[in-house]
């Protein structure tokens, strides 16, 4: 074996090891008493132990961590079914309908992928606010329905522009109307970017951190994110223990998700995501 070849697989179990680090020390630490999570040497605990795993099943200020499992699962499957319903329609109307305007809409769209979401959120919780929305789930799930994801319209807008025309007009002279030629042909054809669209929608949504933190002050509403600083107290001992067995058991569902269908992801990138 040559020298060359002998070196090039060294460096990447290297970079491997340095990337799988992270997840190997979590995996460890939820079978480490939580004194030594924090400052301990060693990589693997010495006295595995599952009290961590069964604390967090416990759950937390009187809330059981299936309430939080739900939570998430509500706002993930909910962001799910708007997004991808709502970036199909404008994705739709700007590949394949004809109005005026059209281009500096969808440059309007495109530009707003610059706008920091950070600058919004003042004036977005001013107004929901004042409509008496705050500490409910529909500041975190109306824009889903509204189409405001830009990134997922224009990965509809690419894939569906490499539908043929050809099979929209043969639609109407079947007498299919728009209706009926999004929903009997584009649909089917766009099922690769809708199931991308699917899969980083639900990723990103369960994942989701700031969202909750600013609209909700429930405890028996947060989602897992949310859940997991409740392990941290600031004035008191935090279980570092349980928070990563949560953390933990709040990734299997992300993993599963992307498993089952990250076929579709790759299909659905290399078909839509880097065509122009």
């Amino acid at each position: 074996m040559k020298l060359s070849t002998v070196a090039w697989h060294a460096g990447v179990i290297a970079v491997l090891a340095i990337v799988l680090y992270p997840i190997v020390w979590v995996v460890a630490a939820t079978f480490k008493p939580s004194q030594d999570i924090i400052g301990g040497l060693s990589l693997f605990p010495t006295a595995p132990t599952t009290a961590n795993y069964e604390r967090a099943v416990e759950g937390l200020a009187g809330i059981s961590i299936g309430r939080f499992f739900w939570n998430s699962t509500v706002l993930a499957v909910l962001s799910v079914v708007g997004t991808v319903a709502s970036s199909a329609l404008a994705g739709y109307a700007f590949a394949r309908l004809r109005f005026r305007g059209r281009g500096a809409m969808f440059a309007l769209m495109i530009s707003t992928l610059l706008l920091p979401f950070h600058v919004l959120i003042i004036p977005q919780y001013a107004v929901f606010q004042k409509l008496g929305l705050i500490d409910t789930y529909v500041p975190l799930l109306l824009g889903k329905f509204l189409a405001v994801e830009a990134f997922f319209v224009f990965l509809m807008v690419q894939f569906m522009r490499t539908i043929p025309h050809e099979l929209d007009e043969s639609a109407k002279i079947d007498g299919a109307g728009h209706w009926g030629i999004f929903w009997h042909i584009i649909l089917p054809l766009a099922r690769p970017a809708l199931i991308t669209t699917a899969i980083f929608t639900f990723i990103w949504s369960w994942n989701d951190f700031f969202g909750p933190l600013v609209y909700l002050s429930t405890p028996d509403k947060y989602p897992l994110p949310l859940a997991l600083q409740l392990f941290v107290d600031e004035a008191s001992g935090s279980d570092f223990g349980a928070l990563m067995a949560m953390s933990m058991l709040a990734l299997v569902p992300v993993v599963l998700f992307f498993l089952f269908f990250q076929r579709f992801l790759v299909e659905g990138v290399s078909t839509s995501g880097i065509k122009g």
